[in-house]
């Protein structure tokens, strides 16, 4: 690639810059939005029936799901720089995106998340501090995913992809041998840098082959770490559709209400067998990508601020105020709920026991394994010999 093709930083580059600015405006031609970022209220001919039964307590609901998850990440970031966990995956600014599209699952759908959707794990029920149990190194997963339909957090970029279209397809097939079993979907969440990873491309491949019912659901936070997403896609990424052959819709991502309403959509055209769906939320993640991550070093605290008049709360909360679905009296209670959560929060991680070694054994098989039995005793014949120098050594110290 010739030198002058490459793309500039966002520190050299006006163009980049501007396009950010920009979009922290309005939305831009094509993206769906019911709520602008000043919280008023806008129609849609298409999406606006999806919403028709959401009232002021669903939208309550729907901020208090917001208010307290933010809560829980600025609790879950403070417990990682104190020494509790060893890494934490913040999702500030990415709460409507969430909230709006777990909403909208239905109890038989499933969802295969990455490791940042937090939010969608609220909204299925999920106890949050069992979330932190991988962060905190004592587990590899932290949930049974069969109680909640919420699979394990992938680490592995993309790659819960194809398991979302494999599972779709087995939902598929078992409500076609059995009428009774209420039709499900999958969701697969991703973000924008894994967008460019093959998983992707072969998932999106196998559902519009197969008709899968599943919900490629994008969350495009304009950084795949250090990435901008102009890097990733030189189109919109929900255009991508496209060529698979099924429907791609950009929403504004820190609208929660036109997250919900879109989202409805696509699981209702993937569950009555039409075939998947893609929709990008167009959002912004206003922290790290991780805490290991410093995002000072790629892009300016400018845009930062440009995102901020779009935050999904803020927005939400101009809303709740001017319509009178939301008081003072609301938010000081939530507030309160909040400080509660992150207090319980701690509390539970520090409670949190360590696991057994042998567990590592154990655990590889649903059943016993004669090759991993055999690996274990000379473990624990290896850890025994230790006893005996530690006899020896205290043998020594008394004479």
């Amino acid at each position: 690639m010739a030198l002058e093709h490459l793309p500039a930083s966002e520190f050299d580059s006006a163009e980049l810059d501007e396009t950010l600015m920009r979009a922290a405006g309005s939305a831009p031609e094509g993206m769906v939005q019911l709520l602008t970022p000043d919280g008023e209220r806008v129609g849609h001919q298409l999406y606006e029936q999806y919403v028709l039964d959401v009232d002021a307590e669903v939208l309550r609901s729907f901020y208090r799901d917001m208010f307290l998850i933010r809560r829980f990440d600025v609790e879950a970031t403070a417990l990682q720089r104190q020494g509790e966990l060893v890494m934490w995956v913040p999702l500030t600014g990415q709460e409507g995106a969430q909230i709006g599209s777990g909403r909208a699952l239905a109890v038989q759908d499933y969802v295969f998340p990455t490791y940042r959707e937090h939010g969608v794990a609220l909204t299925r029920g999920l106890e949050l501090s069992h979330l932190l149990r991988r962060f905190r190194g004592i587990s590899h997963g932290g949930w049974d995913p069969r109680e909640s339909n919420f699979h394990l957090y992938t680490l592995v970029l993309a790659a819960q992809v194809p398991h979302a279209v494999g599972y779709a397809m087995g939902m598929a097939r078992d409500q076609a041998a059995d009428p009774s079993v209420p039709a499900g979907a999958t969701v697969a969440y991703f973000g924008d840098g894994a967008s460019s990873e093959g998983d992707v491309h072969e998932g999106m491949v196998f559902a519009a082959s197969y008709d899968a019912p599943v919900v490629f659901f994008c969350q495009n936070n304009h950084w795949a770490i250090s990435v901008p997403t102009e890097v990733q896609s030189r189109i919109p990424l929900a255009n991508r559709a496209q060529g698979y052959g099924f429907p791609g819709i950009r929403v504004d991502g820190n609208d929660v209400l036109a997250v919900h309403a879109v989202t409805r959509w696509a699981l209702e055209h993937a569950r009555s067998g039409k075939g998947p769906v893609l929709i990008e939320a167009f959002t912004y993640r206003m922290s790290a990508h991780t805490t290991a991550d410093d995002p000072t070093k790629y892009r300016l605290s400018a845009d930062e601020q440009a995102w901020t008049s779009r935050d999904p709360l803020i927005r939400l909360e101009k809303y709740l105020r001017s319509s009178g679905g939301g008081d003072d009296a609301f938010f000081s209670a939530l507030a309160a709920e909040g400080d509660e959560l992150a207090v319980k929060l701690r509390a539970d991680v520090q409670a949190m026991e360590p696991p057994v070694f042998e567990d590592s054994f154990t655990d590889v098989y649903a059943d016993p394994h004669p090759l991993i039995r055999e690996e274990l005793a000379f473990h624990q014949a290896y850890e025994d010999g230790f006893a005996d120098d530690d006899e020896e050594d205290a043998e020594e110290a008394g004479a």
